[in-house]
């Protein structure tokens, strides 16, 4: 590994910031200051620092970083392309055993690789025929970890009457001992070794459950929800307050949009489209007659400070109503797969 002297001239283990540092000096100016665009600015002063302090670094020493960096790419990439055990046979082979244990358990600690890596990797249908007779909070863990997309196809392959069930496991799911994980990937997964740290980890949550409903079909989201109003309201209306903002206007088709904005009153609509993003206005606008339109923009350019409060009430009331209409069944929210509309 990299070393440098210390004040007595002996040799020492390099800081990552060091590491960083002489790593920046090697690939040059250009595609250092790429890198510097994907990180926030207490990385950014302590590495430029470290840079600064480097006056001058042997072709040595840049030659060993740069081989340490690609020994953890690689390695990386091992992970994510066939799992730890993959990984840590092709570098045992390349690099022997000692050496690319070091670098697996430096890469595990830095990338914190996610629990249930492997089931991320298997397809949907699969996963949700391996994982449909597993306990509810087998399940529910098993989801907070998966891509909501994932997720939300395991959801809407459960039976009826374990979905609420499962929803509501996510939704109140804080945080989860390492032990309890470790056990559960053994059990789905005995090839994978457990790659956490010892500190807890948080997954699921409102927001996880609201991702896999965003995502799922209306008739699954429907039934989830009524049965989460009777088990638990006060959660089901933490849920409904996530399930759609204002921005995903843009995911209604132009007819349903034109059926919402007859029912928005002017005044609403105008505070909620405060500060609302371009894609977000220009769908409104286009969905409204050019004198209306004209009269909207005009109102937005005049209008003072707002607060965001008030802004937030407006968008709400702008949201119950595609709700309603929703509902009522005289629009339609796209939601991911099966909800293209045939025309």
């Amino acid at each position: 590994m990299p070393a440098m002297p210390d004040m007595y001239g002996e040799p020492r283990e390099m800081t990552a910031h060091e590491k960083a540092a002489i790593f920046f000096i090697a690939i040059g100016g250009e595609y250092a200051a790429k890198l510097f665009e994907h990180m926030d600015d207490d990385e950014i002063e302590s590495i430029t620092l470290e840079i600064a302090n480097n006056k001058q670094v042997s072709a040595e020493l840049k030659a060993e970083v740069l081989s340490e960096f690609y020994q953890m790419a690689m390695a990386s990439d091992y992970i994510s392309t066939g799992g730890l055990e993959y990984a840590q046979n092709v570098l045992e082979k390349a690099l022997g055993s000692d050496r690319a244990m070091d670098i697996l358990n430096r890469l595990t600690t830095s990338l914190q690789v996610r629990p249930f890596d492997f089931l991320r990797k298997t397809d949907p249908s699969q996963l949700m025929t391996f994982l449909q007779n597993e306990h509810p909070q087998t399940i529910a863990l098993v989801m907070a970890y998966l891509e909501p997309d994932q997720a939300a196809i395991v959801m809407s392959g459960l039976p009826p009457e374990s979905q609420a069930d499962v929803a509501k496991r996510i939704a109140m799911m804080d945080r989860t001992s390492p032990d309890i994980i470790r056990e559960v990937e053994r059990v789905l997964e005995k090839k994978l070794s457990a790659m956490l740290n010892q500190d807890f980890t948080t997954a699921g949550g409102i927001p996880a459950v609201v991702e896999v409903l965003n995502r799922v079909d209306r008739t699954t989201e429907k039934a989830i929800i009524e049965q989460l109003e009777m088990d638990n309201p006060e959660l089901a209306e933490e849920i409904k307050k996530l399930m759609f903002v204002f921005e995903d206007i843009v995911l209604l088709d132009d007819r349903s949009l034109q059926m919402v904005l007859r029912e928005v009153d002017t005044k609403d609509l105008s505070l909620a489209m405060k500060a609302t993003p371009q894609e977000v206005a220009d769908k409104i606008y286009k969905n409204m007659s050019k004198r209306a339109a004209d009269m909207l923009r005009e109102e937005l350019e005049y209008m003072g400070p707002v607060k965001i409060r008030d802004v937030e009430e407006a968008q709400m009331k702008v949201v119950n109503i595609i709700r309603t209409l929703e509902d009522k069944g005289e629009i339609v929210i796209a939601r991911g797969q099966g909800d293209e509309m045939l025309v």
